[in-house]
């Protein structure tokens, strides 16, 4: 993950901490990310592969299911960024097994998805 997406990606979990929007949305105390992105040896890099560790899953999971979905995933981008081939094919799988899967460029578009996602407007 980029050093601005590093940045984004604080600032959302900065926003789901504060006590008015975790009283509001109490889900959120579910929200993780979760760590692909790693800078490593080719031996450690070997080492994640074999414990399940993938290429372009999504950053960040809210397993609280809303509506249709049986949850939320986001891959944070900065407001330049692009998704990868990989990370499109994640998109895309998540979909078809049931979960809202989205792309959000910066903190504030990724807050307004979880809050229409756990408002039921998605």
């Amino acid at each position: 993950m980029a050093r601005d997406e590093d940045f984004q990606q604080q600032m959302l979990i900065k926003w789901s901490q504060q006590p008015s929007v975790r009283q509001r949305y109490p889900e959120l105390k579910l929200l993780y990310h979760i760590p692909n992105e790693r800078k490593c040896s080719p031996q450690e890099g070997a080492r994640l592969k074999r414990m399940g560790v993938k290429k372009g899953v999504p950053d960040l999971c809210l397993p609280s299911p809303k509506g249709r979905y049986h949850g939320l995933y986001i891959e944070l981008k900065s407001e330049l960024g692009r998704p990868t081939e990989s990370q499109k094919w994640w998109q895309q799988e998540l979909t078809e097994q049931g979960y809202l899967s989205a792309v959000c460029y910066g903190w504030k578009q990724a807050s307004d998805c979880i809050v229409r996602y756990l408002e039921g407007e998605m």
